[in-house]
């Protein structure tokens, strides 16, 4: 119930896909991080003015295949509160570690996370080699941001939840507690192999197979993932949301240009 409530929360989808998904196409992305100049243009908003494509009737055309690979967390780090971009040297530093680090688990295998939990893989899981079968983020290709947080602003956290919302899901897990294995509708929609987290919104990058394709017509916005190959359909042509009386998986999405 609560993942259905959530998800029925999206009306933003087509907007957030875009910010999101928009960081780099896969063909034109390098493994390095840009030049200076060119981070600077793709973050500040410096350099000459881009005009996008156009579709048939007139549409910004986003079709093709982009990723959205990237080491950018979804919310700021606590030691980066305030800090809303990256220096230069501070980027470089950051994809010379993730050279580093890919280098580590091609010779030794996926490193225990240390002491803060923030990186590397459970001790349990140390024996499996993500790399050995492409499985592991740094080898694809990343989209490099000088960003700290996918959340812009001051803050770059998700609000907290309000007092009501809080209170509902302190009952709904109180509820749940001790039936999690009574049945299948029990589990959660991922374990049942129904939903996955990263088809969104927001469309966040999975462990691999970070790789999304729009696809376009008259009135609708198609985004696939890679992972899963779930689509999400998204009507532009101004209708209203369905009835707030129907709950779906992946809520119902509704954008506009």
């Amino acid at each position: 119930m609560i993942r259905r409530s959530l998800a029925s929360t999206t009306t933003l989808a087509a907007m957030i896909a875009v910010l999101l998904i928009a960081q780099a196409p896969v063909a034109a992305q390098a493994q390095s991080p840009p030049t200076k100049s060119a981070q600077a243009k793709a973050t500040t908003g410096g350099g000459k003015s881009w005009t996008p494509p156009r579709t048939p009737d007139g549409k910004p055309d986003l079709q093709g295949v982009w990723t959205n690979n990237t080491v950018t967390p979804l919310e700021r780090p606590k030691e980066l509160a305030g800090k809303e971009f990256y220096t230069e040297a501070e980027l470089q530093g950051l994809a010379k570690h993730e050279r580093e680090r890919l280098g580590q688990v091609e010779d030794e295998g996926q490193p225990p996370a240390n002491h803060s939990g923030v990186e590397g893989a459970p001790a349990d899981d140390v024996h499996y080699d993500f790399s050995q079968f492409g499985l592991d983020r740094a080898q694809a290709k990343l989209a490099w941001n000088r960003r700290t947080s996918i959340i812009v602003g001051p803050q770059g956290t998700v609000p907290p939840l309000t007092p009501d919302a809080r209170k509902r899901l302190s009952e709904i897990r109180a509820k749940a507690k001790g039936h999690e294995f009574d049945g299948p509708e029990n589990l959660s929609l991922g374990a049942r192999c129904l939903a996955r987290p990263n088809v969104g919104p927001p469309l966040l990058p999975s462990a691999y197979n970070s790789n999304l394709q729009i696809v376009q017509g008259a009135g609708y916005v198609a985004i696939e993932t890679e992972m899963i190959h779930d689509v999400r359909i998204i009507p532009t042509d101004g209708r209203p949301h369905i009835p707030e009386s129907i709950h779906q998986w992946y809520g119902d999405s509704v954008g506009h240009w």
